[in-house]
């Protein structure tokens, strides 16, 4: 072999080498010099696979846990031939990017939407902020909004006399990835659950394969069918909004106990403290005077027993009235139903299906199928 012939081999060995280092869904793609120069510009891999090419996931160098939810945001109205090496360098200007994962044709367009995880939530909340309506191309605006990363499921037909503790075993065993179960014990007896629970997941990967496992026919538990569904997601409260709340949401009372046993119980700590009491069943809305109060009884009284039935105190969670008018127009429909919401309070303090009754919010809006399991 000649000197010529083994330099030609090394050259035609690299070139080799090079190609193999394309990753699948950039090798041969319309723009694949771009999306080259990306990745060799922020050192971030790219792959595709599934109907997605994942971009970072995570980013180089990375050490850190996943990023926790509300880190992501969905991108919508993405023109079908814009790709990662124009759409990185717009999100990337609010926060460093995890992850970015955009849904592909089999063309090799995209399908006009994509998920952008950033490392951390306040950069979620930034790119909703400044990116929703950016100018992508001349007049090709980009919607920009939250994502629901829902890991809750909704199980229904849950015999009546089982226990936490149970539904948590059963459940576990026929799906991967369950974290916690809620039960909401019975208003009238307190040692029967309301024959419905939720089931939290680790993700919302996890979730949607045991709801896929659990759809009826597939699946029996307690020897009989059950009702499956999405539950509905828990809306994401600002914390600096959550700095603010000075009303406890105490649930699991006995519905015998009266608001002036609640007012009685609460203020005991500082005379004076608490405003008023709001009772509905088996829940109640305690308003304090300062939010130091509100806190000093939580403490205290969580997990306390009265009159016969262990407390659940947590702060209520305020949500801005504006993100439930999607549920008044599903209920509703149209003017009548944004007029309804601007006569409601600024808030609404959700906790559970029931608490909406106490600001007038329609239960059929808000749990769908199996509203029947939440009939008051």
């Amino acid at each position: 072999m000649t000197a010529e012939d083994s330099t030609a081999r090394m050259n035609n060995d690299s070139t080799n080498v090079a190609t193999t280092k394309v990753p699948e869904g950039v090798a041969g793609a319309p723009n694949e010099a771009a999306l080259l120069a990306l990745m060799a510009r922020t050192g971030y891999s790219m792959i595709q696979e599934n109907g997605q090419r994942k971009y970072g996931g995570p980013p180089p160098g990375w050490e850190g846990l996943h990023p926790p939810r509300g880190c992501e945001v969905f991108v919508g109205k993405i023109p079908r031939d814009v790709y990662e090496d124009e759409l990185v360098p717009v999100f990337e200007s609010v926060g460093r990017i995890y992850e970015m994962r955009l849904m592909m044709d089999f063309d090799g367009k995209n399908r006009g939407y994509a998920f952008v995880m950033y490392t951390q939530k306040h950069e979620a909340k930034r790119a909703v902020r400044e990116l929703n309506n950016y100018e992508i191309r001349p007049g090709r605006l980009l919607g920009v909004c939250c994502s629901v990363d829902n890991c809750r499921l909704f199980i229904g037909g849950i015999p009546k006399m089982k226990k936490r503790e149970e539904i948590l075993e059963e459940i576990a065993k026929v799906t991967e990835g369950v974290l916690d179960v809620i039960v909401y014990a019975s208003a009238a007896d307190k040692m029967k659950n309301r024959g419905f629970a939720f089931v939290e997941y680790e993700s919302h990967r996890a979730a949607a394969m045991a709801r896929r496992k659990l759809m009826p026919g597939r699946i029996q538990l307690w020897g009989h069918q059950i009702a499956v569904d999405w539950a509905e997601p828990e809306i994401d409260v600002d914390e600096d909004v959550m700095e603010t709340v000075k009303i406890l949401y105490v649930r699991n009372l006995m519905i015998e106990t009266t608001e002036d046993t609640i007012k009685k119980v609460f203020g005991q700590f500082n005379p004076g403290c608490v405003e008023r009491v709001k009772k509905i069943r088996d829940y109640a809305f305690v308003h304090f005077t300062t939010r130091e109060d509100a806190i000093h009884a939580m403490n205290n009284l969580n997990g306390v027993e009265l009159e016969g039935s262990c407390l659940e105190v947590t702060l209520a969670k305020p949500v801005d009235k504006e993100q439930y008018t999607r549920y008044q127009k599903a209920a509703k429909g149209g003017a009548a139903a944004t007029s309804e919401v601007t006569q409601q309070p600024n808030y609404v303090y959700s906790c559970d299906p029931y608490t909406l009754a106490y600001y007038g919010y329609p239960y059929n809006a808000l749990i769908g199928p199996n509203r029947d399991y939440f009939v008051k």
